[in-house]
């Protein structure tokens, strides 16, 4: 493979502090050398970056990709896609597919999958239960080794407090975390918004915010007791940010992820019964979401993952309480978060941090970083430029995202996976 230098960027890796101007050599997939000072390797490729941001391929620690069993909703080929178009390199593949993931073989199917578009790692977590059901635990062991990097049942709370004291207690031996979404399933059944004005005013079937703090504390008592390791998802309100504040504190071994969404829409956004706008979680109110924000910029929250939750359009023409909740992100991931950062919230090191060695820190992958001899998985982006996000013209199948109309700050230019470029033109 011929030498690649990109050049005339700002380089930032927050796993080594690092921001500067320069330029990055790439050779044979991985990066050779980097820095300020950088001469042009005779017979290289020359890519000018005109001053824009170069960091790690952003790593998504919480996708939803619909292969296996729900094709129709978006596949590992159309999630590189959008993967890619958001600068994304490395992401995780949640279990609750059809079948769930189960088996070691589904582990390693997807995880080939992954490499056969050339342009995305798939690191699939394991199913908990069989089947996600939450009744019998997987074996967990044989997932581990065939490649799973955590253990959960996806959109599913781990509801039976044995269950979870058992999986937290075993997995400790296998150096694996435990993810749950955490939802009370009893208080959140049937649920379709915040419990609250809005959801009254709009007569849906309403979830209370407490419903995610019951289930964190009762979960974090449970870690604190095994000392296993316990990671909560999409976490979207201020009580339960509070409790694990407190439990890092205490030494708890616990660590959280949030989404776009919760730091950057309230409950308004579902209007007039927008279904787009349906998540799980719900949407929360103006002061959830100001916490949200905030637990990004003092360190509470440990990553921001897209949620990606692909959905047919039959699957959100329906009756608010009745439309299947979740919505697209990958896309979207970078320029939403970015958003915090033009706002003064966050420092844009900090920022990319949550996105990129972060998260591969919790996976355990070597992602995630611009070491020299790492692998050459690269975002250049402009933070500055502006650009609308329109459903029905993002790339891969799915279509439903919440943030449909919105103009967006941050604008991904060139994705590399190895050393190959897999998104944008040279001239970008």
């Amino acid at each position: 493979m011929s030498e690649v230098l990109i050049e005339n960027v700002r380089l930032i890796d927050p796993a080594a502090g690092l921001d500067t101007s320069g330029a990055l050599l790439v050779r044979e997939g991985r990066i050779a050398d980097l820095g300020p000072a950088l001469g042009r390797p005779e017979g290289a490729e020359v890519i000018d970056g005109a001053g824009a941001v170069l960091c790690p391929g952003l790593v998504d620690m919480r996708v939803s990709l619909g292969e296996p069993g729900h094709e129709y909703r978006g596949t590992v080929e159309t999630a590189a896609l959008a993967a890619a178009a958001g600068g994304i390199t490395t992401l995780a593949a949640l279990p609750d597919t059809d079948p769930a993931i189960d088996d070691p073989a589904l582990v390693r199917f997807l995880i080939a999958r992954g490499h056969e578009t050339a342009s995305l790692d798939v690191l699939p977590y394991g199913a908990l239960t069989r089947g996600c059901a939450g009744e019998e635990m997987a074996e967990l062991g044989l997932l581990r080794d065939a490649g799973a990097v955590a253990f959960g049942d996806g959109a599913r709370a781990i509801d039976p407090a044995r269950m979870l004291y058992l999986a937290l207690s075993y997995s400790r031996g296998l150096g694996a975390r435990i993810v749950q979404h955490p939802e009370e399933p009893s208080l959140a059944s049937g649920g379709a918004a915040t419990r609250g004005e809005l959801a009254t005013r709009l007569g849906l079937p309403s979830i209370p915010p407490a419903a995610e703090a019951i289930m964190v504390a009762r979960d974090l008592r449970l870690a604190e007791i095994t000392k296993g390791a316990l990671h909560f998802a999409h976490v979207s309100t201020a009580e339960a940010l509070e409790l694990i504040r407190a439990a890092k504190a205490r030494g708890v071994d616990v660590t959280c992820d949030t989404a776009p969404p919760y730091f950057d829409l309230n409950e308004t956004a579902i209007g007039a019964y927008r279904t787009y706008a349906k998540l799980s979680p719900p949407l929360r109110a103006e002061a959830d979401r100001a916490a949200v924000a905030a637990a990004l910029a003092d360190g509470t929250i440990d990553a921001i993952a897209s949620d990606h939750t692909p959905r047919d359009a039959d699957d959100k023409r329906l009756p608010f309480a009745q439309a299947a909740a979740g919505g697209v992100g990958l896309t979207t991931l970078l320029a939403v978060t970015l958003a915090r950062v033009h706002a003064g919230e966050i420092g844009l090191a900090e920022a990319l941090a949550l996105l990129t060695c972060k998260p591969a820190k919790l996976l355990g992958s070597p992602a995630g970083t611009l070491a020299k001899g790492a692998a050459a998985d690269l975002c250049l982006f402009d933070p500055d430029r502006i650009w609308q996000v329109e459903s029905g013209k993002l790339p891969g199948k799915a279509q439903n995202t919440p943030f449909d109309g919105r103009a967006l700050e941050g604008v991904v230019l060139g994705t590399w996976k190895n050393g190959r470029r897999v998104f944008g033109s040279p001239a970008a």
